[in-house]
């Protein structure tokens, strides 16, 4: 049996509950087939929502930025507790009606205070963690990283516990009296593919082209 996700007043699904999930599982899920993340914090009563890439290890979701970035600099001293968004779009719900068109999707929102991780062999085990997300295999080729861009990366993470799960995998719910109206409905699923390899037009030599990551 999955372990669950603590139910809050802060993570508990009001609007829609029926679509809510608080499965520990789901969420991993989740997290593990997107890339980026949407985080949520306030500094001096002025809400920021900053977009940035994100991993898993365990119980925890982690991202990076630069040393100065308000989503590190916010960890610094006493930070307060945050929220993440992370979003996947599975498809268009096309009915009968304007008011019942919606989409399919599968979504986890996250609270709590963020952590900043200091230990400098910490944070290179998970750059390349983060780097195998995006590439699988990559890291062993790259140059290594060096200390001055070590220092000017910031790591942080969030512990995977308050959160709710919300999704949406249905065909359209008209009104009855809307199904024999002459128009088409269903689900015009999406299909996430990456596309040809573009190279780097300064690079003269031909080489292997990296592999893609899984996630979206």
């Amino acid at each position: 049996m999955s372990e669950s996700l603590e139910k809050t007043q802060l993570s508990k699904v009001k609007r829609g509950a029926k679509r809510a999930l608080y499965d520990k599982a789901t969420a991993f899920d989740i997290i593990d087939s997107a890339l980026m993340c949407h985080i949520a914090q306030t500094q001096n009563g002025q809400a920021f929502v900053i977009p940035t890439c994100h991993w898993r290890e365990g119980d925890y979701l982690y991202w990076h930025a630069h040393s100065q970035a308000r989503n590190i600099r916010g960890v610094i001293g006493e930070p307060e507790k945050i929220c993440i968004n992370i979003s996947l779009l599975d498809g268009l719900v096309m009915a009968r009606s304007a008011f019942h068109h919606s989409v399919n999707y599968r979504s986890v929102t996250l609270f709590g205070v963020p952590e900043l991780i200091e230990d400098k062999a910490e944070k290179i085990r998970h750059f390349e963690l983060f780097m195998d997300k995006v590439s699988p295999g990559r890291w062993q080729e790259l140059r290594p990283v060096n200390d001055a861009e070590v220092k000017a990366t910031g790591l942080a993470r969030i512990k995977i516990e308050e959160a709710s799960i919300k999704m949406r995998a249905e065909p359209p719910k008209d009104d009855p009296e809307d199904y024999n109206w002459p128009v088409w409905a269903g689900v015009i699923p999406l299909q996430r593919s990456w596309g040809e390899a573009e190279t780097d037009p300064l690079q003269s030599e031909s080489y292997i082209t990296p592999n893609t990551p899984s996630a979206f």
